[in-house]
Order: structure tokens, then C-alpha cells, then sequence
């Protein structure tokens, strides 16, 4: 008896633990169901809300909406001038129409702007260039008359090296005089006075040019001078009439730089435009233009030549970056590139970088401040970005960036090497010197490739 009862006791533990075991995992396998089940509802009720919103929205969107989210895409323009409506009578520049029909470009002095852009309206935009008045041009008083038979010459530039603003050197009078201080806090900010219309601003580095919005004009020009501002104003209206007659399709946010040009036989005025869209400058007319090039040898693609366009067109930037806003996107492209040029140089002793390694790291660490200047109208910041994002696009065309003859190594030349074979005299002062004349030779090449100094600067 004993026997069976410690079985019978050793079965009932068993059948407790039996009992134990299968009543937890069925506990465990019906919270599973559970959840399961909360999570299925949850999902069914989000996707009937889902469908709810994208009815209600569908709904919505059928109405007529005066602010919506989206924003255009930001480029590095001066923004549009806004004519206040009591001052339309006697303004020079930009009359708006809207066309219909078949209207656009139907007129050869009207030059066409294609306006479409994210967050705007589909309607194309004329802009009309009608010839301004001239005391619009130059301000108060009736300025002298054009001389009779005087003709603006306008021809093709390049924004470097012929806006020559480096090169001008216009004297400041050598005598001293203690300048004489009104009462009062003194007004700082007063300008000479200049043609209206013109706007004179300062260049980071110091240099004063100016800008008129309504023609969307730059130059260097002292349009102080009632002369020059008269010829500039004439400047103005041939060029954008010389556009229309051209049939060219620009977009409205397009600049204009003209830069005065003396020369023995006369007076011209230089100009190109601006596209901030495609980041380019382009002209009116057709033309062949060496400081483009500047004596790169084989350029045969439009998509090569793009790279030197694009050059120009930050350098027109740099030379003008006031009242700009700085786009975000631009900043991470070039904190992109910078990061790319330190990657190269740290894994490649044939670096392509225009800059040494301890350079790019310096700007690498501008470039992180630029960031808080996204979006912003900081004419600082527009000017450190177009200064180095030139330096390293006008490198993409000197080094046939996208051709097939693309150069990848600082010392890789792009042409034939010429069969030229050494002279005897030469050979055996090599012999003489252990091999080392041929050692600094190829040294000097690597330095000196396709009679261009390839070394970072």
C-alpha cells in the first residue's frame, strides 16, 4: 500500500504539472488571438479613415484653393520687382499682358517668358519691353540728348575676365580734408544721388555697382554720370529688343549685365544674360567667344561646353550677390563636391581637386556654416558659395568632365603625346647622372600636363 500510494502521489504531481503546463500555453495562445485580433481591427479602422481623408481631400481639391503648401523651387535670381499700382503711369520697364490664344511671341518686340513653375499658374506670361521714357532712366531733370547719329554697339561678353572690375583703378582725389559732420545722428546710409530707377549697392569685397529692378539690369556703370545713364538706358532698351527679335523664350526671372567698353575708336557696351534656372548665360546672337574657351583645345560637345557656361554664370553671382537668397539645395551640392574633392585626395595621389587637402578641409568647414544661411538673403554666404562652386565647375571643363577622353588623373594628358625622341646629348648626360635627369623629367610632367600647370593652387 505504500508502494502505490507514493505512485498515486508522484501520478497527481505529474498530472499537476500536466494541467500547470497545458493551462498556460493555452493562456499564452489565446492573449495571441487577442492581439492578433486588436491589430486587425486597428488596421481596418486606419484604412477606412485612409479612404475617408483621400474622399474628403478628393472633395477639397475640387474647390478653389488661395494658399496652398507648395512653393516654388528657390534659384539664386533677385526677386521679381512688384510696380505699385499708382506708379504704372511713367515707369520704365516690364508692362504685363496676358495673351491669348496664339498670341505669344506674336509680336518681334515683345520678348516671351515661359512662367511655368511649381505653385504657379500655368498661363504663359508676355512681358512687353517698351522703350522707357528717358526721365524714368535718369531722374530728375530732363538729361542732355543722345548726340545726333550716336549708335549702341552691344556686343558678346563673358563675365571673367571682361567685366573688368579688377582692372579699372579709378583714382581717389590725393588731398586730405577733414570731412565736415552734421548735427544729430548721422545718416551713414545716404547714397550720392543716382539715376532713378538704379539702385546702387556694395559688393562684399567693397566695389559699388548698380542694379535696376524693373529692367532686371546690372553694370558696373556710373549711371551718376546723366551721360552714361543715357547711353545705359539705350544699352537697355536694344538689348531686350534685340531678344525679341530673336524669338528667344526666356524665363522672367532672367538678368541683364552690361559693362561699358572704351576703346580708341569708341565707345561699346558688352553684355550677356543670365539664366538662373539652368544656371548658363547666353546672348541674343549667335557668336564665337575665345575667354569662354579660354585656350582649352578639343571642345566639340554642347555638353562639355555647358561646364564653361556655368562657370561664367557663377561667376556672375560672384560679381553680383546682393539681394540674392541662398537655396538649400545649392549648399548641399556643394558641401557634396567638397566632400568628394577631401575623399579624393585622402585616397588618390592623382587627385582631380583644385585644391590640397588641407584646403578642402578648411572649406569643408565653411561649407557646414553655410548651412545656416539656406534660404536666407545673405549676399556673404552667396558669394563664398559661387566663388567655390566656379573654381570647382570651370575644373569639370578643363578636365572634359562627361567626354569619353575624360581626364582622371592629375598627370593624364589629353591629347597625343608628340613622338619626340631625346637628343644624344641628353641621353648621355642620363647615363652620367645615374638616371636621374630622366627622374626629374617625368617629375616636371607630372606637374606640367598639356602646357598647363595641373598642381592644386
Amino acid at each position: 500500500m505504500i508502494v502505490h500510494g507514493r505512485y498515486i502521489r508522484m501520478f497527481i504531481s505529474w498530472l499537476k504539472r500536466i494541467l500547470k503546463t497545458a493551462a498556460f500555453h493555452s493562456y499564452k495562445s489565446l492573449l495571441y488571438v487577442l492581439l492578433r485580433l486588436i491589430q486587425h481591427s486597428r488596421s481596418v479602422f486606419s484604412r477606412k479613415e485612409g479612404d475617408f481623408q483621400q474622399r474628403f481631400g478628393l472633395a477639397l481639391s475640387s474647390q478653389p484653393v488661395i494658399n496652398q503648401d507648395q512653393t516654388p523651387s528657390m534659384t539664386l535670381a533677385v526677386p521679381l520687382f512688384k510696380v505699385p499700382p499708382q506708379s504704372q503711369g511713367c515707369q520704365p520697364g516690364m508692362s504685363l499682358q496676358l495673351p491669348t490664344g496664339g498670341e505669344l511671341n506674336a509680336r518681334p518686340n515683345n520678348v516671351a517668358y515661359n512662367t511655368q513653375s511649381p505653385g504657379t499658374s500655368a498661363v504663359p506670361l508676355i512681358i512687353s519691353m517698351p522703350e522707357p521714357s528717358v526721365c524714368n532712366l535718369v531722374g530728375v531733370g530732363t538729361p542732355p540728348p543722345a548726340a545726333p547719329g550716336h549708335v549702341i554697339t552691344l556686343v558678346p561678353i563673358v563675365p571673367g575676365p571682361q567685366v573688368r572690375r579688377y582692372d579699372r583703378h579709378i583714382p581717389v582725389k590725393n588731398v586730405y580734408k577733414a570731412f565736415e559732420l552734421e548735427k544729430g545722428p548721422f545718416d551713414c546710409s545716404e547714397m550720392p544721388a543716382t539715376a532713378e530707377g538704379w539702385e546702387p549697392l556694395t559688393h562684399p569685397e567693397g566695389a559699388l555697382f548698380f542694379y535696376h529692378p524693373k529692367q532686371r539690369a546690372f553694370t558696373d556703370a556710373d549711371v551718376r554720370d546723366q551721360k552714361i545713364a543715357t547711353k545705359i538706358g539705350e544699352a537697355v532698351k536694344k538689348a531686350y529688343r534685340e531678344m525679341g527679335e530673336a524669338n528667344l523664350t526666356i524665363d522672367p526671372l532672367v538678368e541683364l549685365v552690361l559693362e561699358l567698353i572704351k576703346a580708341d575708336d569708341g565707345e561699346m557696351w558688352g553684355y550677356y544674360f543670365a539664366d538662373h534656372k539652368k544656371r548658363i548665360i547666353f546672348w541674343f546672337e549667335d557668336h564665337i567667344s575665345d575667354p569662354l574657351m579660354n585656350k582649352i583645345r578639343g571642345v566639340e560637345c554642347k555638353s562639355h561646353v555647358r561646364y564653361a557656361l556655368e562657370s561664367q554664370y557663377w561667376r556672375h553671382v560672384e560679381l553680383f550677390p546682393n539681394k540674392r537668397f541662398l537655396p538649400e539645395d545649392v549648399v548641399v551640392k556643394l558641401k557634396e563636391i567638397v566632400m568628394f574633392a577631401q575623399a579624393e585626395n585622402i585616397t588618390s595621389e592623382t587627385c582631380l581637386a583644385p585644391f590640397a587637402s588641407d584646403e578642402v578641409a578648411s572649406m569643408l568647414g565653411l561649407v557646414d556654416s553655410l548651412m545656416d544661411s539656406a534660404n536666407k538673403e545673405r549676399e556673404l554666404s552667396v558669394w563664398i558659395v559661387a566663388r567655390f562652386t566656379r573654381i570647382f565647375c570651370n575644373a569639370k571643363f578643363v578636365n572634359f568632365c562627361g567626354q569619353l577622353g575624360a581626364r582622371l588623373g592629375v598627370d593624364q594628358s589629353l591629347y597625343e603625346k608628340p613622338n619626340v625622341r631625346s637628343k644624344g646629348i641628353l641621353r648621355v648626360m642620363n647615363v652620367f647622372l645615374f638616371g636621374s635627369f630622366d627622374a626629374q623629367s617625368k617629375g616636371i610632367h607630372k606637374i606640367w600636363v598639356d602646357e598647363t600647370i595641373v598642381h592644386p593652387y
